[in-house]
């Protein structure tokens, strides 16, 4: 298995935990997608459900997405000074190699914080 297929599998274990809080929308080798059950709120949405976050492969890395962080900026506090140094734009943290015990546990902290914060919101 390669760095990216191995950190591909630690990472979507993460988000796999909350797989029974969400519905899976693609589990492929390459991409692995998490939406909300219910409808969203907003109108923008027109009715669909939220997409909650995401683990891709990618040529050059492996990228992480969690949308709460883009739609609920209280969640920023939450992000640990070695996950900032992960982060590409608003809601995504790239990774070149397979990510150490520390930053799974920062991740996965993030990750159910963000289940947290949605769930008091009735976004799930």
């Amino acid at each position: 298995m390669t760095d990216f297929a191995a950190s591909f599998q630690s990472l979507k274990t993460i988000l796999d935990e909350h797989a029974n809080r969400l519905i899976v929308k693609a589990n492929t080798s390459a991409s692995y997608i998490l939406v909300t059950k219910i409808a969203s709120p907003f109108p923008q949405h027109k009715g669909h459900s939220m997409y909650f976050g995401e683990v891709r492969l990618g040529k050059a890395y492996v990228s992480y997405h969690l949308m709460p962080l883009y739609m609920s900026p209280e969640l920023i506090p939450e992000i640990t000074p070695a996950l900032k140094k992960r982060m590409q734009g608003k809601t995504c943290f790239n990774f070149k190699t397979i990510p150490d015990q520390a930053l799974l546990e920062d991740l996965k902290n993030l990750t159910a914080a963000c289940i947290l914060f949605w769930d008091r919101k009735h976004w799930l």
